[in-house]
């Protein structure tokens, strides 16, 4: 008579599947075992099960027709692996390897194999269904062209004489590089990478009135690019030197007006001084 234990090895063994196939048709036995029909084909782990960490190389952002390995590591030895994607109930792929790496091969991925990943593990000796904590999700991104970024003045446009403004390259994906370009120039103005989803470029006042773009793309091989920011214009704000002007007229009419008093003065003095009798002069 066989043991509970051995029907359970038994359904394990018959659920054994070659690297890179598909989620295997369940065993008759499997299928005969009773379930909650309320509950998940996968058993909740518990805390002792810790979850993987899932990558990809090249990179998570590629063009289509890259081969893409995404790779799950365990932080113990593991004996089977399984690739899930959103909103699939069933793993995409399973790796049954004897070690903590298992790499699941994407050949020459289309948009449509884009999207969130996650991985599982599971040990012999665990209960039937019953994996490890999933690992954080992986966005896994395959198209020809990042989104348009925006390009906007801190704290804005026009910058006031002696004031410094910053322009935010921002687009939709943190850990790229970003490019800032002025009209008129071949090489950026500015370039940095960030882990924000946007970039920060300080100008000084004085050099900061021009014609600004910006793009950004994958810090690495395959380089993906966005399409170019739409053209933001920086100006010099004109009130200040249009105060001074103003204020050197008034101070030049105070001026005139002053010369123009004592020239009356003088004129006067001098036709007093022309109609007094030669005979009462000394």
């Amino acid at each position: 008579m066989q043991t509970s234990r051995q029907l359970e090895t038994e359904d394990e063994e018959e659920a054994v599947i070659a690297p890179g196939d598909s989620l295997p048709t369940p065993s008759p036995r499997a299928l005969r075992k009773p379930r909650d029909p309320g509950s998940p084909v996968y058993s909740v782990p518990p805390a002792s099960y810790p979850k993987p960490w899932l990558g990809a190389q090249p990179a998570a952002i590629v063009t289509p027709g890259v081969n893409v390995t995404l790779s799950c590591r365990a932080p113990q030895p593991a004996w089977r692996f399984a690739l899930f994607k959103s909103g699939r109930i069933i793993p995409v792929l399973y790796r049954g390897v004897s070690m903590e790496l298992a790499e699941f091969f994407l050949e020459e991925v289309t948009p449509a194999q884009g999207g969130s990943y996650h991985c599982c593990y599971r040990r012999l000796g665990w209960g039937l269904g019953v994996w490890s904590h999933p690992s954080d999700t992986l966005e896994l991104l395959v198209t020809d062209e990042l989104p348009r970024p925006s390009l906007v003045a801190l704290p804005g446009p026009v910058v006031a004489p002696g004031a410094n403004v910053s322009l935010r390259c921002a687009g939709r994906l943190g850990g790229m590089s970003f490019a800032l370009y002025r009209v008129g120039e071949a090489a950026p103005v500015q370039y940095r990478r960030s882990a924000q989803p946007w970039a920060d470029f300080p100008l000084r006042g004085a050099r900061a009135p021009g014609t600004y773009s910006c793009y950004y793309h994958t810090p690495s091989s395959p380089y993906v690019l966005s399409q170019r920011s739409e053209p933001l214009v920086v100006s010099a704000d004109g009130s200040g030197s249009l105060d001074y002007t103003q204020g050197n007229l008034v101070r030049l009419g105070l001026a005139g007006l002053v010369l123009l008093s004592l020239g009356t003065l003088v004129f006067l003095d001098w036709r007093g001084r022309s109609r007094i009798p030669c005979s009462v002069r000394p």
